[in-house]
């Protein structure tokens, strides 16, 4: 299964953002806008919106303000 070009983004978004263990609500909103751009979240896209609620969840990334 190929990934989306919008899958790819998102994927190299959520990586930046996380690097520093830190996500910004400016980060969290641009990866969230980039997810619904097409009006189609496809299953790699929700597997990787997942993976980053989980991370926030566990606190291995904070949200910040």
């Amino acid at each position: 299964m190929n990934i989306s070009d919008n899958a790819a983004r998102l994927r190299e978004m959520i990586e930046k953002a996380i690097d520093d263990g830190i996500l910004t609500r400016d980060e969290y909103d641009k990866i969230l806008h980039l997810a619904t751009e097409d009006g189609i979240i496809d299953r790699h896209e929700q597997i990787l919106l997942s993976q980053l609620q989980e991370m926030i969840a566990d606190k291995s990334v904070r949200l910040t303000k």
